[in-house]
């Protein structure tokens, strides 16, 4: 099942989604100071790309001093953005009965782009 949702994920947007957090994650890479947000917007593209079977979960290191101030300026910087996007699309997908596994997809997704720094995504390929 989870493959066909991906298939589905990919022709209805999910694959230029992942192609424009991909973009952005390159145009990041190329300054050492947008290196660290590179990464973020890159593990975020691998959700959009793989969404259904994959987990989000916290990262070994001791949450603190340096995510949460990353998290704070991710928010400021465009991650609320993206959380807002998310979740409309999610509202939108979940109205209709058969939109509701997909909206499921961009809720996970939404809590991602709030805070990424700290979490890890497991793609379950």
């Amino acid at each position: 099942m989870k493959i066909i949702g991906n298939i589905i994920w990919w022709v209805f947007g999910g694959l230029g989604a992942a192609l424009g957090y991909f973009t952005g994650s390159l145009a990041l890479a190329i300054t050492i100071i947008g290196l660290p947000i590179a990464l973020q917007t890159f593990k975020i593209g691998l959700l959009c790309l793989w969404p259904f079977g994959s987990r989000i979960t916290r990262s070994d290191c001791p949450p603190g001093c340096i995510s949460l101030p990353l998290n704070i300026i991710w928010i400021i910087c465009g991650g609320l953005w993206a959380w807002i996007m998310h979740m409309l699309f999610g509202v939108l997908l979940c109205i209709t009965v058969i939109g509701i596994p997909w909206g499921k997809q961009h809720f996970k997704m939404a809590g991602l782009s709030l805070a990424p720094f700290g979490k890890h995504v497991e793609l379950g390929i």
